[in-house]
C-alpha cells in the first residue's frame, strides 16, 4: 500500500517506483462490497489502428473502442452489478474512449463528465494541473458506495510518480484508491476481467 500527501508536485513520487500488483480475488470482492472508495479506471480495450488527433468532439479523430473494448465494458457493467458493488458516482473523461466505457458500463444516466479526468493530449500544458486535480479528488472520502472514475493511463501515472507500463494497467483495468481528506492510501490495481470471471460472465 502506498499513501500520497497532496502537497508538492506531481511526479514527485520515488517510494511509488517500484512494479504495483494486482489485488488477489480473495482480497479484491470484499474490499470493493464495502465501499468507500476511489475506483480509477482505464477505459476499455481499443482500436489501435485508429489515429488519435487529440481533437475533442471529433469522434472520428480519437482512438475509439474495438469491439472488443465494447463487450469489456458491457461485461465490467454486468460484473460490477452481479457481484452488488456499491456505486455512488461515476465520473468520466470525455474522450470518446472512456465516454463510451462509461456509458456501456453504467448506463448514461449514471455517469457526469469531468474536464480534469481527459487524456493528456488533450491538453497541452495542462496535463499536470489536470493530474493534481485528479489526485485530490482521489482523496475525497465516499459515502454509499464507490466513486468510480473512467480516466487514461498517463495521467494515472503522473499521480502515482511514474509512467505505467501497458502490463501492468491494460485497458480495463482499475485503480483502488482509499480517500483519506488529506491524502489518500493507493492499494493496488485489478484487471476488469477478475470481476468477470468472478461473477461468472463470459469474456465477450
Amino acid at each position: 500500500m502506498y499513501r500520497r500527501a497532496l502537497l508538492g508536485a506531481v511526479f514527485t513520487m520515488p517510494a511509488l517506483a517500484q512494479g504495483f500488483a494486482f489485488i488477489p480475488e480473495a482480497t479484491l470482492l470484499p474490499l470493493l462490497r464495502a465501499g468507500g472508495l476511489n475506483i480509477y479506471v482505464r477505459h476499455a480495450i481499443t482500436d489501435r489502428s485508429q489515429v488519435d488527433t487529440g481533437r475533442r468532439g471529433d469522434r472520428a479523430g480519437q482512438r475509439n473502442l474495438s469491439e472488443a473494448g465494447r463487450q469489456q465494458a458491457i461485461r465490467l457493467g454486468q460484473a460490477i452489478r452481479a457481484l452488488n458493488i456499491p456505486v455512488h458516482e461515476v465520473l468520466t473523461s470525455e474522450v470518446f474512449r472512456a465516454l463510451d466505457t462509461a456509458e456501456l458500463a453504467f448506463g448514461r444516466a449514471q455517469i457526469r463528465v469531468e474536464r480534469d479526468l481527459i487524456a493528456d493530449d488533450y491538453t497541452p500544458g495542462n496535463a499536470g494541473d489536470d493530474a493534481r486535480a485528479v489526485s485530490r479528488r482521489l482523496a475525497q472520502p465516499v459515502s454509499g458506495g464507490n466513486r468510480f472514475m473512467v480516466g487514461h493511463i498517463v495521467p494515472l501515472g503522473m499521480i502515482l510518480g511514474r509512467g505505467l507500463a501497458q502490463a501492468e494497467f491494460p485497458e480495463g483495468a482499475a485503480g483502488v484508491f482509499r480517500p483519506r481528506g488529506a491524502d489518500w492510501e493507493f492499494l493496488g490495481f485489478f484487471r476488469a476481467e477478475q470481476l468477470i470471471q468472478a461473477a461468472g460472465l463470459p469474456p465477450g
